[in-house]
């Protein structure tokens, strides 16, 4: 089947790209299957991993590549196997195009298609299996995914709100469902910026009875507090943070991706039995040094979480509409994409760029 739109993007073709230097191309999305729906973008989240990726921060990038995996836009082609989408739909894409989806796959099998080993594909900067191409983001016009990786955005949640959602929303929105976030908990968000913002707002839309953000600088108190924080801690500027916090918190998340955050003072805010789920990827994935007395004598759990399943973003999705949860975002233009990339790597983003593609925005049609 003929197609009358040209997949093209704004592409990085060095680590260089990462410094205002992508380059809008043409690319070759991959191949077209049954499976496969075809989307006309219209906002793209922009994400610390894009930032990371441009950079050959987590390994050799896969060069030229177009980075954005927070996609939201109309559907155009859908093929002959796609089920519960249809042209004209307003679809997402989260951070992840494909897994094996076998029987025998223990995650797949489970609704844990985050964590399967065999046969994940990331959204951007990723091969498929059977010679079927690369994967492509969304800084682009058109985004081509497996349908089972595509979920419907809810009428209540503009597109805006929506693209972040899908990466950040579900990286924070997993980690408070499955330890235990709700009523009777108090909860840390360390690190509020693109991720940790998301982590107050569905901390306290899952009904934590006090949730507490933790970053550096005593400058984001208000901020923060206007989100829905209960009380904001500065590492950097509140003398004695930790001996005025010490065993106050059940679960913390840290969204934090540097060897040298004060992990070990971040332990010590946990109650007895308190769990710290790691969402923040250093480059080159060190953590700094735990001392095993630390966890021993709190019987404290140190964990991580990758992302969210499709069902995860759907079921995130759904409580975002019913709780109005709006996150804190500024629209930036496609056209836009280098500075804003710029921008967002110089810490200015309050708390969420969200690129607009000014030639497909307001369609809520083919």
């Amino acid at each position: 089947m003929a197609t009358d739109y040209k997949f093209q993007g704004w592409l990085g073709y060095s680590p260089e790209s990462v410094k205002g230097q992508m380059k809008w191309d043409n690319f070759e999305p991959k191949k077209w299957t049954e499976n496969d729906v075809d989307i006309k973008i219209t906002h793209s989240g922009i994400c610390g991993s894009d930032l990371h990726t441009l950079a050959s921060g987590w390994g050799e990038t896969k060069y030229p590549c177009c980075v954005g995996h927070e996609i939201v836009g109309i559907v155009v082609r859908a093929g002959k196997n796609v089920k519960g989408i249809q042209v004209g739909d307003r679809v997402g894409v989260g951070a992840q195009a494909r897994s094996c989806l076998l029987p025998s796959c223990l995650d797949c099998s489970t609704g844990r298609e985050n964590y399967c080993q065999s046969g994940r594909v990331d959204t951007y900067n990723a091969v498929y299996p059977d010679g079927e191409g690369n994967s492509y983001g969304g800084y682009s016009d058109y985004n081509r995914t497996d349908y089972r990786f595509v979920v419907k955005i809810p009428d209540g949640i503009p597109s805006e709100y929506a693209a972040p959602m899908l990466c950040a929303g579900v990286t924070m929105y997993a980690p408070l469902r499955n330890n235990g976030c709700g009523p009777g908990k108090t909860v840390g968000i360390v690190g509020v910026g693109g991720l940790g913002h998301f982590g107050v707002l569905f901390a306290k839309a899952m009904g934590a009875d006090k949730v507490i953000g933790i970053s550096r600088k005593a400058s984001k108190r208000d901020e923060v507090l206007a989100l829905g924080a209960d009380k904001y801690v500065a590492t950097d500027d509140d003398q004695d943070w930790i001996k005025e916090n010490q065993r106050s918190i059940d679960l913390i998340i840290s969204t934090v991706s540097s060897e040298k955050m004060p992990l070990s003072g971040y332990l010590s805010l946990l109650k007895v039995g308190g769990d710290l789920i790691q969402v923040g990827a250093p480059d080159g994935g060190n953590l700094p040094p735990v001392n095993a007395f630390t966890l021993i004598a709190s019987r404290i759990k140190i964990g991580g979480s990758l992302i969210g399943s499709p069902g995860d973003i759907r079921e995130m999705l759904q409580l975002a509409a019913d709780k109005k949860i709006k996150p804190w975002v500024e629209t930036r233009p496609l056209s836009d994409a280098n500075q804003a990339v710029v921008d967002m790597e110089a810490g200015k983003a309050r708390y969420r760029y969200v690129l607009v593609n000014g030639k497909h925005a307001g369609a809520s049609k083919i």
